[in-house]
């Protein structure tokens, strides 16, 4: 018994199943998605603008920066008064004191008499020995030293003192106000010593003893 088998592809299924239903649903969005990505593959083209290769150009050689910095020192000039010099003190020695007082004794009793107290003589006693005494003293200086006044001008005479004047050797008094030079009176011409006539010691004399005791036998 032969039975014929034919497929009429003409007809169209009078009903959807789920089948088809789903086969449709995937065809349709293969579809769009084919569509998206066919846009975007013609806009990124039309985009997309031709390179342009710019020449490579070496630039030479950066030269190190130098930079001069000016800096302005303001030096204040402090300029100071020189200092003074010190003071030196001399320490004096006794021996040409001790020998000076021994030489006015010996010369005009001189510390004879200012040990004494004329308070219990006349002014006539006291005016004799005065007169020993003063003449021992003339004696003893004028030997052993050499005066001359100071000032050279008349004690009482008018004199000006200039800028440099040696205040060693003009003592100012009176009203002392501003700076030299001063114009003033003399009252005293001073006196200084300009040699020195002292008798040498011998080793081992005791300078102390200005005046030894004296023993008459």
């Amino acid at each position: 018994m032969n039975t014929e088998f034919a497929i009429d592809l003409s007809l169209q299924p009078t009903t959807l199943d789920l089948w088809h239903v789903c086969l449709a649903g995937t065809v349709l969005v293969l579809a769009l998605l084919l569509i998206v990505l066919l846009l975007i593959m013609v806009i990124s083209l039309a985009r997309r603008k031709p390179e342009v290769i710019a020449p490579v150009v070496q630039a030479p050689p950066a030269q190190p920066e130098v930079r001069i910095v000016e800096k302005i020192v303001e030096v204040e000039k402090i300029v100071q008064a020189p200092a003074p010099e010190p003071i030196i003190l001399k320490e004096a020695t006794p021996d040409a004191a001790l020998q000076l007082l021994a030489l006015l004794q010996k010369e005009a009793r001189f510390i004879d008499f200012i040990q004494e107290d004329v308070g219990a003589f006349g002014d006539a006693d006291v005016g004799i020995a005065a007169r020993v005494v003063h003449a021992g003293c003339v004696k003893a200086i004028n030997e052993h030293f050499t005066l001359s006044s100071v000032r050279a001008e008349a004690e009482g005479s008018k004199l000006t003192l200039a800028k440099d004047f040696d205040a060693t050797q003009v003592r100012l008094t009176g009203n002392i106000v501003g700076q030299p030079p001063f114009t003033g009176t003399l009252i005293h011409k001073g006196w200084q010593v300009t040699d020195i006539r002292l008798p040498k010691l011998t080793q081992g004399h005791n300078a102390k003893i200005v005046a030894p005791a004296e023993v008459e036998l």
